[in-house]
């Protein structure tokens, strides 16, 4: 594609990287047949190729943006499906986040909208308020017709994703020795949603790791990694977010791997050393931590994982999480595992398209969002699985309010085939306790 941009302009280095990105662009089209959201409307202003022409418009005349090119650029959902696709390369993910960031510099939302984009970046990276958020949502469950009846559809999305019970603790720093010899040691991103709605992820990791010699170390003062509010245009807060993270496991001695159980993390972890390649204080540290974070399927095919005798034999369909199979192109690792373990692994048709969760896209544009879950709850359903797995807290939580079928954690199923618990969500459908036993859980949530 042929710019226009000024010297003046290339001086900014976003800029710079924004231009290099546009002239990777050569019109094919092929983008499109994977964005979901063309997939379902035909708009050619919500396919990437669109909005890459809004978004050269906007950068290469230096203007503010208008309502047209934020209406299409928010209806992206980052799934990063057409960089999978594209023949030419071109880095997508960060053309749209640097549109987004402009977007919130130079245009102001209706008040509306600036409220619940607030609400969710001072709520959802800050698991104490949002555990508080939660003890609300659930009382106000019960109101999300009405809300929706009377046009508040994104604080009705945020009620019908509420779950059902109250949440559970935010994890503590600690580290969990490893089981006999030590033969590696891990930091754990813990995330800032995972240990609130489902803590039996993270404690099915680190009982998988530790009886396989892996210490794990939740680090102190390590937190959200900064997703949630990059993709709402909030650069500052995520480069803090980012920052504080690379202090507390640079802090860290001996570490192997960083390991992530929510794969949209992880893929934003991985580009650390993008994020802050101009940052003289933290380029060198950012760019080592990003070459040590790993997907937990990852790190875990590099081990020597033994099935426990006695499991039944479960028919999983596999959901690979947008984050995981396009933005960090890990789309083996997690069906090999499973069938190594006994399991029999379906591919879900259509399966490069999202499921509608993308962070707080779900909330943010719920309408979009129903139709592609919708699409992909009748896609999985007609598998006839026993079990949805997924290796993103997202996507499990938005298939699970589509479905009747249990929805768990890749790294559940994985944890149970080699000598720990039974997922929860399988113990609520075949009426079996609900205790956990799993190795850290209660430690880590006192």
């Amino acid at each position: 594609m042929q710019t226009s941009f000024t010297l003046a302009q290339l001086a900014d280095p976003d800029i710079a990287e924004a231009e290099k990105i546009l002239r990777a662009c050569v019109h094919c089209g092929f983008c499109n047949a994977t964005c979901p959201t063309y997939v379902l409307d035909g708009n050619e202003l919500d396919s990437p190729r669109g909005r890459i022409y809004l978004i050269k418009a906007m950068l290469e005349n230096d203007r503010p943006a208008d309502a047209e090119v934020t209406e299409h650029i928010d209806r992206c959902l980052s799934c990063l499906a057409c960089m999978t696709t594209c023949p030419s390369g071109v880095h997508y993910m960060h053309l749209v986040d640097h549109a987004r960031a402009h977007i919130d510099e130079t245009y102001r939302r209706p008040l509306g909208e600036r409220f619940i984009r607030a609400l969710l970046a001072k709520t959802l990276p800050y698991p104490r308020r949002f555990r508080l958020a939660l003890y609300g949502a659930l009382l106000g469950k019960p109101f999300a017709p009405l809300l929706e009846a009377i046009g508040l559809k994104q604080f009705a999305a945020m009620m019908r994703l509420a779950p059902k019970r109250p949440p559970h603790r935010p994890v503590v720093p600690t580290t969990i020795a490893a089981v006999g010899a030590r033969k590696g040691r891990v930091a754990l991103l813990a995330g800032c949603v995972n240990d609130l709605l489902a803590p039996e992820i993270n404690a099915a990791a680190i009982g998988v790791l530790t009886r396989h010699g892996i210490e794990v170390v939740v680090a102190e003062s390590a937190g959200c990694c900064g997703s949630l509010v990059l993709h709402m245009g909030r650069e500052a807060e995520a480069l803090a977010q980012a920052r504080t993270n690379i202090d507390a496991w640079s802090a860290i001695e001996g570490l192997d791997a960083i390991v992530n159980t929510a794969s949209g993390c992880g893929t934003t972890v991985k580009d650390y050393g993008f994020m802050l390649r101009t940052d003289q204080a933290y380029a060198e540290r950012a760019a080592r931590v990003s070459s040590l974070a790993k997907d937990i399927s990852e790190y875990l095919s590099s081990l020597a994982l033994d099935a426990a005798p006695g499991l039944p034999s479960l028919i999983v369909a596999y959901h690979s999480a947008c984050s995981l199979q396009h933005g960090q192109r890990v789309t083996r690792q997690p069906k090999e595992l499973l069938t190594r373990l006994g399991f029999t692994v379906k591919d879900v048709p259509e399966g490069h398209l999202c499921c509608g969760s993308a962070g707080t896209y779900n909330i943010l544009q719920p309408d979009f969002a129903r139709r592609l879950r919708e699409r992909k709850v009748g896609t999985i359903e007609r598998l006839r699985p026993d079990v949805i797995a997924a290796g993103n807290i997202g996507c499990i939580t938005q298939l699970a309010a589509g479905t009747a079928l249990p929805t768990v954690h890749t790294v559940e199923l994985i944890d149970w085939a080699t000598g720990g618990s039974r997922p929860p969500a399988l113990r609520r459908n075949d009426g079996l306790p609900l205790g956990t036993k799993r190795l850290g859980a209660e430690e880590l949530h006192r």
